[in-house]
């Protein structure tokens, strides 16, 4: 059963990377503020590209409010680093969910096992707060609509 708004997040340990330095990222080292999950299909693709750049583009939004973005892909550390140094870096890390566990906890895989554009947006509690699961041709969450997203969160923890 896929996750929803008020949920917990499931919890997370994945490789990652970000301007090249390799570690492990989990959910819980960012307790205590918004965590912007962004699920996305494939580095070096038309729309990922753009969608990760307009999120780079506005880190000061995401930064403002106490935001970590995380991407996720399936690819591994490997073609994260070149799809970031092609596009001249980006603002938060690219974790690496080659076995796809993390897809399936939060329920992002489509029907025959890819990945569908998602983003999941966790409180500081973390409880999910904002759940969209994108379908085939479907566009990516505007960085507005993510503020949003986040200042509910931000307000629903405050109580």
């Amino acid at each position: 059963m896929a996750v929803t708004a008020g949920d917990p997040a499931p919890s997370f340990s994945v490789p990652g990377t970000l301007g090249g330095e390799r570690r492990t990222y989990t959910l819980e080292e960012f307790a205590g503020r918004p965590v912007v999950l962004v699920f996305y299909p494939g580095d070096n693709t038309p729309i990922c590209t753009e969608q990760l750049n307009s999120y780079t583009d506005d880190i000061d939004q995401f930064l403002a409010l106490g935001a970590q973005l995380l991407a996720i892909s399936p690819e591994d550390l490997d073609s994260h680093e070149g799809f970031a140094d092609h596009q001249g870096g980006f603002a938060f890390p690219l974790l690496a969910d080659t076995d796809k566990s993390l897809a399936r906890s939060y329920g992002v895989l489509g029907p025959v096992g890819f990945y569908r554009r998602c983003v999941f947006v966790i409180d500081g509690g973390g409880r999910l707060t904002y759940v969209h699961r994108g379908y085939a041709g479907s566009t990516f969450r505007t960085t507005g609509e993510l503020v949003e997203a986040i200042h509910a969160a931000r307000s629903a923890a405050l109580g």
